[in-house]
C-alpha cells in the first residue's frame, strides 16, 4: 500500500497542528480501505464483531455531519442512515452497500467539516444536544483525533485480517 500521507508538522500554530492530526488520521482511514472489494469491505474479520472497514467508514462518516454540522455549525441536516430503527445501522446496514458510495459519501461530510472548521474560530462554542454540553471547535477538533486514532487501530486490525496489510 503506497503511502500517499504527509508529514505532520512539528512546529506550527495549534490550529495547524489540529486540523494536521486530523487529516492524517482521516487519510489513515483511506488508505485502510484502499484497494479492497465491496465484499472485503463488508468482512466481518472478527467473527465475534460487527466491525468492517465499510461499517467504520459509515461511522465516521456520521460522526463527522454530527460534531461539525450540528454541534459546532449549529445545523440541522438530514439523518445519513434512516433504513431502520438500528441506533448502529451505520455498522450494521451494510449488505447493499458499495465502497465507492461509502467513500464518496466520507468525503461528502469531511468537505463539509472543513467547511465548518474553516468559517470558525478555535474557541467557538456550540450545543451537543444529546449530552446537554457546550463544546467548544477546539474540543470538537481533539475528539475527532481521538474518535480516527481508535477506530484507525480497529481498522488496522481489520486490514490485516482481510488481507495481511499492516502499517499506519
Amino acid at each position: 500500500m503506497s503511502d500517499s500521507r504527509f508529514e505532520l508538522a512539528t512546529t506550527a500554530d495549534e490550529r495547524t497542528l489540529l486540523l494536521t492530526f486530523l487529516d492524517w488520521h482521516r487519510e489513515t482511514l483511506l488508505r485502510k480501505c484502499s484497494g479492497l472489494t465491496d465484499e472485503q469491505l463488508r468482512l466481518r474479520a472478527v467473527p465475534t464483531s460487527g466491525l468492517t472497514l465499510m461499517g467504520l467508514m459509515r461511522h465516521l462518516a456520521g460522526v463527522e455531519r454530527w460534531y461539525f454540522q450540528v454541534i459546532v455549525a449549529g445545523e440541522e441536516p438530514a439523518e445519513l442512515f434512516t433504513a431502520t430503527d438500528d441506533d448502529d445501522e451505520d455498522f450494521n446496514d451494510i449488505g447493499s452497500a458499495t465502497g465507492e458510495a461509502t467513500v464518496a459519501l466520507w468525503r461528502e461530510q469531511v468537505e463539509h467539516s472543513r467547511r465548518v472548521v474553516a468559517e470558525h474560530p478555535l474557541d467557538a462554542v456550540g450545543f451537543n444536544p444529546s449530552r446537554r454540553k457546550r463544546q467548544s471547535l477546539r474540543w470538537v477538533l481533539n475528539h475527532m483525533i481521538d474518535e480516527y486514532a481508535r477506530h484507525n487501530g480497529h481498522a488496522d486490525l481489520l486490514r490485516e485480517a482481510i488481507d495481511g496489510a499492516t502499517g499506519e
